[in-house]
């Protein structure tokens, strides 16, 4: 048997006042973590300068980007709707920028306030050019490498579908010249496994690309950095990757006499380990001497889906809701609430059960999954089974629990139907 998991943030008393004066599920994410992440990714190794973007998908919760706000970090919105929501925080047009796989229908508004466009196809370059002849933006090109730690989170070579691909530079600088267009910024994402090695390979053909414009005045290399979420998986050392990618920095200003400005776009990073998910154990059964315990939970794939979609481990960790632990360590395979045979908790990828080895745990005892701060509720399968929106809550720097999202009414869910018959 594996060590069990440890809690990361929340000791255990406050986990069941949490649970007391809240209920269960609910999501808690700690703003001094956060705040500790934004001054880590801050630190990034540059040469001429860093910009911090924050991919605001991994969780647009108003209040966790009011705290990234106030550390100095922009935003890195994927829709039009984030940027709507990004402005209603607060941020300044200049501060955003948008980078689409659906091409914004209200484009023309944003790029009028100051909103920074990224170009992710011909297509959407041609579309800014007939808009905007003459103006400035930003263009995303497909290096042809990626880097994920599964298939799912390679967002980089022939399989993916984001960015121009490396060949057909030429098509751009057509389209560039066409529409008189000025190229401030080039952009490239390889995906969540931060290989150090094909990041350099990634930042040099980052730094051709803007070779190719000379208007160019920032490179942004994404984000997508490993964290560690169990205690056998090791998070991406930002000084590690980010040295060598700063000599390039340099050598490219030794030889074109041009200060490239460096742009980042964490999300995972910035929040993944800052938030916690407090469940319930609401039944616990076992398929005989040959099969497995279960722990069901009172969450499910409607909270996080990472686990059905990637197969994705998070740390669960046992709370007796009251007395102390009996000491016993027991193997369960943890399930959540949803009738979907794919709700498990602890799962390898493709879907076959596995167990966790946690503190012993009977109904009504506590569990808390950790790391789950980012694509989670962001991300989930809301409303699956009609189970309402999960709750949540921030710990503020006092570390008072002050609730940011209320749990969803059920007339919520179906409020925008309308009856026809």
């Amino acid at each position: 048997m594996t060590s069990i998991e440890k809690l990361k943030f929340l000791p255990e008393a406050q986990v069941r006042s949490i649970a007391e004066t809240f209920g269960t599920p609910v999501f808690v994410y700690s703003q001094t973590e956060i705040e500790k992440k934004c001054e880590e990714a801050l630190q990034f190794p540059n040469a001429f300068g860093l910009e911090v973007r924050y991919a605001m998908k991994a969780n647009p919760n108003a209040n966790i980007l009011k705290i990234m706000k106030a550390k100095g970090i922009c935003i890195d919105a994927s829709s039009e709707y984030e940027v709507t929501r990004a402005l209603a925080c607060g941020f300044s047009p200049a501060s955003i920028m948008i980078t689409s796989q659906q091409f914004p229908k209200d484009l023309e508004s944003f790029v009028k306030a100051g909103v920074i466009f990224n170009a992710c196809s011909l297509k959407q370059l041609e579309a800014y050019g007939k808009s905007f002849p003459g103006g400035s933006l930003s263009i995303r090109f497909n290096p042809g490498l990626g880097s994920g730690h599964t298939k799912k989170t390679d967002v980089g070579g022939v399989a993916s579908a984001f960015g121009i691909w490396h060949e057909k530079l030429s098509e751009v600088k057509e389209l560039v010249r066409k529409y008189n267009l000025r190229v401030t910024k080039v952009h490239t994402h390889i995906g969540s496994g931060s290989d150090p090695e094909v990041w350099k390979a990634v930042a040099k053909y980052t730094l051709e690309y803007a070779e190719a414009f000379e208007t160019v005045t920032t490179v942004s290399l994404g984000g997508g950095y490993k964290v560690g979420r169990m205690e056998d998986e090791k998070s991406t050392d930002l000084q590690k990757i980010g040295e060598p990618v700063k000599q390039q920095f340099i050598e490219f200003a030794e030889k074109h006499g041009r200060k490239l400005k460096l742009e980042i776009e964490p999300g995972t990073f910035l929040i993944a380990l800052c938030g916690s998910l407090i469940a319930s154990v609401d039944d616990k059964i076992d398929t005989g001497s040959k099969g497995y315990t279960f722990l069901k939970l009172d969450t499910g794939m409607d909270a996080n889906t990472r686990p059905s979609l990637y197969g994705a481990r998070h740390p669960l960790i046992t709370v007796k809701r009251g007395g102390e632990a009996t000491g016993k360590i027991e193997e369960y395979v943890v399930v959540g609430h949803c009738c979907e045979s794919g709700d498990l908790f602890t799962q390898k990828e493709g879907g076959e059960a596995v167990t966790r080895t946690m503190a012993e745990a009977e109904v009504g005892d506590l569990v808390v999954m950790e790391a789950v701060g980012a694509y989670c509720s962001s991300m989930s399968t809301k409303n699956y089974n009609s189970f309402p929106e999960t709750g949540e809550v921030l710990l503020t720097q006092s570390g008072e629990a002050k609730l940011i999202r209320k749990k969803q009414e059920v007339s919520e869910i179906y409020k925008n139907e309308i009856l026809v018959i």
